[in-house]
């Protein structure tokens, strides 16, 4: 036997026992902002999943032949930031149509890799995204000006919650 009678729980123990106790009382339970926040997070992942597991196919076709489903693959993605493994520079030396390579991975899609050009003053010199290669994970941003100087190269991997994970190399180019 095993519910609730009145104010009385019995529970069923592992070992076969069963146990009576008074039904807990939540009815003066405050929470602390962290747990006020990790609700509202929450909340908002839920509202994401329902609409992303409709209009998002990846998310069905990944959960196919799965213990899991559309909605519980993009509650998951909500929660998790794509990553940026690498940005090879070596390819790059200030000129126009010089390669910007990334490597980015999510669990689910990496959706967009927006690359920044930046002087050292921090002065936005050139921003635009980068296209999926053929090669796993690899994305690629074809530069359109000619620079000189201590630039910085900021990347920004975003997933289709939209996540982001951001990183950035200093390069001097002379």
């Amino acid at each position: 036997m095993s519910g609730t009678i009145g104010d009385k729980v019995f529970r069923q123990l592992p070992d076969g026992r069963t146990i009576e106790c008074k039904k807990p009382d939540f009815s003066n339970r405050e929470f602390s902002q962290g747990q006020v926040d990790t609700q509202a997070r929450f909340k908002r992942a839920v509202q994401y999943a329902r609409e992303a597991s409709k209009t998002q196919p990846v998310y069905a076709i990944l959960a196919e032949g799965k213990a899991t489903n559309a909605y519980n693959l993009a509650l998951s993605d909500w929660f998790s930031a794509p990553e940026v493994h690498a940005m090879d520079l070596s390819g790059w030396n200030g000129a126009a149509g010089d390669p910007v390579r990334v490597q980015a991975r999510d669990d689910v899609h990496v959706k967009h890799v927006l690359v920044k050009i930046s002087d050292g003053n921090g002065e936005l010199l050139e921003e635009g995204r980068a296209t999926e290669t053929t090669e796993k994970h690899w994305f690629e941003y074809t530069t359109m000006g000619n620079y000189l100087g201590v630039l910085t190269v900021t990347v920004t991997a975003i997933d289709l919650p939209g996540n982001m994970t951001e990183l950035s190399r200093e390069k001097t180019i002379s």
